[in-house]
């Protein structure tokens, strides 16, 4: 792992591997960018991979914001990574709330962002019941730790019959620092609208969801994908919150599929 200080002086860590057009992959709540493993592996054959702890996960310190991290904050480390390792755009990928941090991203920096893959996520703000939500259970991890959660939901990240992604997927959740997840889920609790930022997305997106995904089901992925100018919508069958770890040769052929499309680098207005 490479570390880049930020703004604040926080280290963020990342892992950097191959050569070649960029691809960030931005990881979801409560993971690291371990759960990116099998497409560090694939895609950095043939690209540059970037793949950060984000603040407060990982051995990413939270640093001295320690109540909220929004989105904004997530997208602003980022941008700051790339200007340090001098990459003027790249393809950004995010799953769940990567997700939402590639489309605060590109809401900013829309000059930055060459693709964009939208894994298992959705735009729209959270309900004031959803906030509620988000808020206790901030709470509770800070009271209790990650390992009750991570045994409650595992079997929603990751479908009970990939039992060979659980795992990874349980020890990454069990191991993330209670504080980080606490800051970033009072952050996504006040995040904005971001359906009408994707209808102004210029370059080629694609959109990716597991088929028994309850978190963010199919109809969430169609939604997405109708409100993206260029996109394309790819449902991994026999998976669900994590299609990349659960079924890892399904979901990299259709992102290579994708990034075989793309030109090599964009040439943009003056």
């Amino acid at each position: 792992m490479d570390f880049a200080e930020m703004t604040d002086g926080v280290p963020l860590a990342y892992e950097d591997r191959g050569s070649g057009p960029v691809l960030l992959l931005v990881h979801g709540h409560p993971f690291d960018h371990t759960m990116w493993r099998p497409q560090i592996d694939r895609f950095s054959l043939t690209h540059r991979v970037i793949a950060p702890d984000l603040r407060g996960y990982g051995i990413t310190p939270l640093g001295p914001r320690p109540d909220v991290t929004g989105l904004g904050d997530f997208a602003e480390d980022l941008v700051g990574l790339l200007d340090g390792l001098r990459i003027r755009e790249c393809v950004v990928a995010g799953l769940s709330m990567g997700g939402q941090i590639a489309m605060e991203l590109h809401r900013r920096h829309p000059e930055r962002v060459r693709g964009l893959v939208l894994a298992d996520t959705f735009p729209a703000a959270e309900t004031e019941e959803g906030k509620a939500a988000r808020n206790a259970m901030a709470d509770r991890l800070l009271d209790e730790g990650m390992r009750g959660y991570a045994d409650e939901v595992l079997d929603r990240m990751v479908a009970p019959y990939n039992t060979h992604a659980a795992p990874h997927v349980h020890r990454m959740m069990c191991a993330t620092d209670p504080a980080g997840a606490a800051a970033a889920l009072r952050g996504r609790a006040e995040r904005p609208d971001y359906r009408a930022s994707l209808t102004t997305v210029a370059v080629p997106a694609l959109v990716v969801v597991g088929r028994d995904d309850t978190y963010t089901p199919v109809r969430d992925a169609e939604e997405m994908h109708a409100l993206l100018p260029h996109s394309m919508l790819a449902v991994i069958e026999r998976a669900a919150h994590l299609p990349n770890l659960e079924r890892p040769e399904e979901f990299d052929s259709v992102l290579d599929s994708y990034l075989r499309l793309l030109p090599r680098s964009l040439v943009r207005p003056s």
